[in-house]
């Protein structure tokens, strides 16, 4: 059994991305830098270029997918917030931040509306928010 997602554990890794993947083409773009600087020719040139843009490209891929799920979260926040909120605030919804709203989902239906008032009362960032939770609701979806 897991222990239960909190402040301190929330932070998830990849395996197969962060520890074999990155590293093995990172150490592949050093290697073919040290062929191409120790026998330049085509071959060794290119490789190290590809090597280069293979490395790049994983990257960016990476990038657009977390991009995507902080879009997804910044959708279920303002949801949540609007069917917790009474009318009256949904108009200051908008004015929270994608960083404000991916820190918000953290925070239990009890709180989320308080801490969502005192984000942008405080200009609260997604670190300062998590802080302030006092019930956590786990994300497990988030890579």
């Amino acid at each position: 059994m897991t222990e239960p997602q909190n402040l301190a554990n929330h932070t998830r890794r990849d395996p197969l991305y962060h520890f074999i993947a990155v590293p093995l083409l990172l150490a592949n773009l050093i290697i073919s830098i040290v062929w191409a600087v120790q026998r330049p020719n085509f071959h060794h040139i290119w490789f190290a270029v590809f090597s280069f843009a293979v490395l790049v490209l994983t990257l960016i891929v990476r990038m657009y997918s977390a991009k995507v799920q902080d879009r997804v979260i910044r959708l279920e926040e303002r949801l949540r917030l609007q069917s917790l909120a009474p009318q009256e605030w949904h108009a200051q919804l908008y004015k929270l931040t994608e960083g404000q709203l991916i820190g918000l989902r953290f925070a239990g239906d009890d709180e989320v509306v308080e801490l969502a008032k005192q984000a942008l009362e405080h200009n609260l960032n997604r670190k300062q928010i998590k802080e302030r939770i006092k019930n956590w609701r786990a994300d497990d979806w988030r890579i």
